[in-house]
Formats: C-alpha cells, sequence, structure tokens
C-alpha cells in the first residue's frame, strides 16, 4: 500500500464521514429499490460488458495495432508447476532468468486486467462522487458497504471465470485492509468526531462553523492523489503512449455505458435524485487499489495487466468528474420523485 495515497484517500473520505447523519443512514437502509439497482448492475451486467467490450477492442479492433504477435511475460498460476515448452491455455511455459514464466499473447495480459477492474466495484472513491453530485451520503455508504461484501464473495469467483485462468486466488488481506484504510477508519473517525463536537459544542455550531472548514479538503485530497499516481507511474505511461490510448477506449466506453444503464434504470424505478446518481457512479467506477493489488499478484508488476489497471486509474477520475457534472446538469430529469 502507498501510504502517501492512504493519506490523501483518508482525507478525502473523513470530510464526508463526518457530515453523514447516521440516523438517515438507518432510514436509508429501508430504501431497497436504489440498493437492489446498485448490486445489479455491479454483479450481473458490469462484469460481463467489460469483458465483452475489452475483448471487442483489443482482441479485434485494435490487434494489429497491439502487435498480433506481441507477446508478454506473466506469473504461473499458483500452485502450477508445468515444464519448459508446455502449454497452458494460450500461453507457452518458457524460462526467464532461471524463472518459469507464462508467454502469452500481450492484448490477453490487457484484457486481464480490464476483467480485475471490471469486476471491482468502487467502495472509496465513489463517496466522493456521490458527494460531489449531491447524492445521498448516507445511502452511499449502505450500498458501499453490500458491495464489500459482495465482492469478498463474488470477486474470485467472477475472475476465475471471466479470466478463464482456474481459480483466481483473491488478495484476502490487501482487500480487507483497503476496506480498512479508505473506508471503515475515516467512517469511525468521522462519527466519533461529529458525536464529540456536537455533545461540546451543539449541532448549530457544528453545521455553521465545524462543516465549512471541511469543504476545501476533499478537493485538495483529490488533487494530491491525482499528481501521485502520475508520478508513480509517468515513467511507463511515457513510455507506452499509443498502448495507453489503445487500453483507455474500452474501460471509457466501459465506464460511461454503465453509468448510462445504472442513471437510465434510475429514472425508469423512478427514483430521487439525489439516489440515482450514487446508485448509478458506484457502478460505473471502480476499485483500483484491489484490481492493482491482484494484478500484480497474479501477473507480476510488470505484466500488461498490471499496465491496464493503473490505466484504468489515471482515466478514471477526470470521466467520473464528467458524470459528475453530467449528473448535477440532468438533476431535473427526475423531478420531485420520491423515492
Amino acid at each position: 500500500m502507498s501510504i502517501p495515497i492512504a493519506i490523501c484517500l483518508f482525507l478525502m473520505m473523513f470530510p464526508i464521514m463526518v457530515k453523514i447523519d447516521f440516523g438517515k443512514v438507518v432510514r436509508s437502509s429501508k430504501n431497497l429499490r436504489p440498493v437492489g439497482l446498485t448490486l445489479f448492475v455491479n454483479w450481473a451486467i458490469k462484469p460481463f460488458t467489460m469483458y465483452a467490450i475489452a475483448v471487442l477492442f483489443l482482441g479485434t479492433i485494435f490487434h494489429e495495432l497491439i502487435g498480433p504477435d506481441a507477446l508478454d511475460l506473466v506469473k504461473l498460476p499458483f500452485g502450477l508447476d508445468l515444464p519448459v515448452g508446455a502449454s497452458h491455455g494460450e500461453g507457452t511455459v518458457v524460462l526467464v532468468e532461471g524463472v518459469k514464466l507464462l508467454q502469452v499473447p500481450l492484448w490477453r495480459s490487457y484484457l486481464a486486467g480490464c476483467i480485475l477492474l471490471g469486476i471491482a466495484p468502487c467502495t472509496a472513491m465513489v463517496l466522493v462522487w456521490g458527494h460531489l453530485a449531491r447524492g445521498n451520503d448516507g445511502l452511499t455508504l449502505v450500498m458501499v458497504a453490500l458491495n464489500s461484501l459482495a465482492m469478498l464473495l463474488l470477486y474470485g469467483l467472477l475472475g476465475g471465470y471471466l479470466l478463464g485462468v482456474g481459480r483466481l486466488p483473491v488478495p484476502w488481506q490487501a482487500l480487507l485492509l483497503s476496506i480498512a484504510v479508505y473506508v471503515a477508519l475515516p467512517l469511525v473517525a468521522g462519527w466519533l468526531t461529529r458525536r464529540t463536537l456536537i455533545a461540546a459544542r451543539g449541532e448549530d455550531w457544528f453545521q455553521q462553523k465545524f462543516l465549512p472548514i471541511l469543504t476545501p479538503i476533499t478537493i485538495s485530497a483529490l488533487l494530491a492523489t491525482l499528481v501521485l499516481l502520475f508520478s508513480f507511474k509517468g515513467e511507463v505511461i511515457l513510455a507506452n503512449p499509443l498502448t495507453i490510448l489503445w487500453i483507455a477506449i474500452p474501460l471509457f466506453l466501459q465506464t460511461v455505458l454503465v453509468f448510462a444503464l445504472g442513471y437510465g434504470l434510475a429514472r425508469l424505478l423512478k427514483l430521487r435524485y439525489e439516489d440515482a446518481a450514487p446508485a448509478a457512479m458506484i457502478g460505473a467506477s471502480n476499485h483500483f487499489e484491489v484490481a492493482i493489488a491482484t494484478a500484480a499478484m497474479l501477473f507480476g508488476l510488470s505484466s500488461g495487466a498490471a499496465l491496464a489497471t493503473v490505466i484504468g486509474v489515471l482515466i478514471e477520475v477526470p470521466v467520473m468528474l464528467m458524470l459528475v457534472r453530467f449528473c448535477l446538469k440532468t438533476q431535473g430529469w427526475f423531478g420531485d420523485r420520491k423515492g
């Protein structure tokens, strides 16, 4: 885990958690339609649209541009010990500096990274997107909690199925640590801060004096996170400018498509805007920390799969900010409907 990024993400989450009225969280949990919508989009639609879009672009449209004969070296699947020259799926076992690796088509390695992003719904940054879009923070928190639990059960199953490499070992420690640092820790800190300050200074002081001080912190931390991510992977990006484009296009289309499906279904279900916006955004954004950790563990940090997950991070923030702006401009689509 990157300590600077962890600190920035905490600073993004904490001001939002402090503002949450946890009484509203309990009431929001009884609103089943937006919760059911986000679970349906995240687990029944999103993984499969990501697979289809990535195969279409990386395996067909951009196949010649990536290089039909281009190869990538990735780790052998866990527990598999094959002789040099043996075939495994679309790969061949080779010996590199005394280590057995699997040589696979490069586009398939990129595909693996896209899949790992597609099966990881966001459980941290979506709190920022929902907040900026003036959504229901309490409901967003409920959906984050449910998707975190669903990820523990479904991430490995869907990953193993879509990757086609047998059972996918999920990095449970990395997943739990990520959820603890990016969601649980700021949640507890925010709850304690809110409870302590209201008890000591009153509700009016808390709302009028304390909360305005926190407002710039979320945006500042978000900008700092962007700077850190670009600085960590700047050399890789500069060395592969066209590769970045080939991977970014299907990831962009996937994000917009999943958002459009969620937002459109929310309107058909006659949800309130404050519920519809976060319900659509939680499916459109990705849990990039888990995706990057899994790609590095399964395929290697220098693999095309790991590169694809990093590209997903770099394009997600500007795309999600674009969708936030779209949401704010289309609040009128939902009128005064009661969820």
